[in-house]
């Protein structure tokens, strides 16, 4: 398997291209903004052929560049059903002070032409890959993390796209719109700690690591309430 990764514009937000090899299709996670010139370089490098956009979720740093990269490629895009709106008006996602800076620009933003909705559970066949999706709410309804077997290590039994589920040392802020921290919790509690110590983690941002690792070192795992302790998520209409 081939990841090509690389952190884009202000947020820093890691966009990662995917493909079972050099020549191939690929997928592209998180396009976030300024993302769309780095994806041009991986694809030019290894000869790849973009056959989809997958989003995380919909918050405006992971975003930005959906719609000119699916369209540059004519690919699908995809983002669960409870962050689609974010596509055609992402500020409804983010704090104050993100809306104030960016205040005065000329933004505007579509859906990409082929939108197609994730669900839990769902698994997609695309260039060449299989991933497993999971719907992990808490930092905003929608958000989805991608599981993907990988065989080229012993030491590593999968990858997970996490989005901004969880980081090296921390977990995803549950303070904006759409966040809940209860939520949060249980998607920590039923779709992380559940995973092999061998699956290497690539967040929205920041460096990798491992469930291992953060099973062990990571305080909001390591003090995580057992799931009959935890307080009731928040229904689709917090």
């Amino acid at each position: 398997m081939l990841i090509a990764a690389f952190p884009a514009g202000p947020w820093q937000t890691n966009c990662y291209v995917v493909a079972a090899g050099s020549g191939e299709e690929c997928v592209v996670i998180d396009p976030g903004k300024d993302a769309a010139g780095g994806v041009s370089d991986v694809i030019r490098e290894h000869n790849l052929r973009p056959a989809a956009v997958l989003l995380t979720h919909g918050h405006i740093d992971h975003m930005w560049c959906v719609a000119p990269v699916a369209g540059a490629y004519d690919a699908a895009a995809y983002i669960h059903p409870a962050d689609r709106h974010l596509l055609t008006d992402p500020l409804a996602g983010i704090s104050a002070q993100t809306t104030a800076m960016l205040l005065g620009g000329d933004y505007t933003f579509a859906e990409p032409d082929d939108v197609r909705e994730l669900a839990d559970g769902d698994s997609l066949s695309v260039a060449g890959l299989e991933l497993k999706v999971e719907h992990t709410p808490g930092h905003t309804r929608g958000s989805v993390v991608f599981r993907a077997p990988y065989d080229d290590s012993q030491d590593a039994s999968e990858v997970l796209f996490s989005g901004d589920l969880l980081f090296a040392g921390s977990i995803g802020r549950t303070d904006l719109p759409g966040g809940d921290h209860p939520t949060m919790l249980r998607s920590l509690a039923t779709k992380v700690l559940p995973l092999d110590d061998q699956v290497v983690v690539l967040p929205g941002h920041g460096p990798q690591t491992t469930i291992g690792r953060e099973r062990a070192t990571n305080p909001y795992l390591t003090d995580l309430p057992e799931l009959t302790d935890l307080p009731a998520a928040a229904g689709p209409g917090h």
